[in-house]
């Protein structure tokens, strides 16, 4: 038989929390949701404003293409696909700042 007392589930979930670091997963999910609202305004009110005002005929957002009965967006497709760009450089400016910070702070 075995010598080993029985953990309760409490106990073995509260290791399960400390060794897979599950509180910093979750602290760093809920920063990244915060996080991803200040990109998001940031690229909304600061960037894309450059970008229209480079962009001749602001309207580019609303491009259509018919091809027969089907309208395709591209125009709005292209916009989403632009801000995903800009907010994916800059979530990785912000991280390569942090890690570049996080390195010095440990030598």
């Amino acid at each position: 038989m075995d010598s080993k007392p029985k953990k309760n589930t409490i106990t073995e979930f509260l290791e399960f929390l400390k060794e897979y670091n599950v509180m910093a997963l979750a602290t760093a999910f809920i920063m990244g949701a915060a996080a991803t609202s200040l990109v998001k305004s940031l690229v909304d009110n600061m960037i894309m404003p450059i970008v229209g005002f480079l962009i001749p005929d602001g309207a580019w957002r609303e491009f259509i293409l018919p091809v027969g009965p089907i309208l395709f967006k591209v125009g709005a497709f292209f916009g989403e696909l632009l801000n995903f760009v800009i907010i994916a450089f800059v979530v990785f400016m912000i991280a390569k700042y942090i890690m570049k910070e996080e390195k010095v702070t440990k030598k």
